[in-house]
């Protein structure tokens, strides 16, 4: 062969390897971006568990203008997005969504935040 072939092959195969890397990151990002979207859905559900809570008067079972005593529901505490966990004050119920992907760092996994007054929910993406 000679060597304008095997410059051509040459190139031809660092253009397959690039190839072949820039599609594997594509795919861990999309799975980490899907996995943060998935967690955004549940906070909203839990934020929105949280608000029935605190509107429903004790007699209906609910907070009667306050988020105590309020738990994340039975089997919503974890499901193949993530886990997740609560800490409740009279008028704030913070709830932390642990992903199942890396996260923006690459290391650990998707973390946010939900801040959930009587009102609405605030989201704040850590990791």
């Amino acid at each position: 062969m000679g060597q304008q072939q095997l410059l051509l092959i040459l190139i031809g195969v660092i253009a397959v390897g690039l190839a072949i890397v820039v599609g594997i990151n594509i795919f861990n990002n999309y799975k980490s971006t899907t996995n943060r979207d998935a967690i955004v859905g549940d906070l909203n559900n839990l934020g929105s568990h949280a608000r029935k809570y605190f509107i429903e008067t004790r007699s209906l079972g609910g907070g009667d203008q306050s988020f105590t005593g309020w738990t994340i529901p039975t089997g919503l505490t974890s499901n193949d997005n993530g886990g997740y966990s609560a800490s409740v004050t009279s008028n704030l119920v913070t709830i932390v969504g642990t992903g199942t992907q890396p996260g923006n760092d690459g290391t650990n996994p998707v973390k946010i935040t939900d801040y959930v007054t009587s009102t609405k929910d605030s989201i704040v993406i850590n990791n």
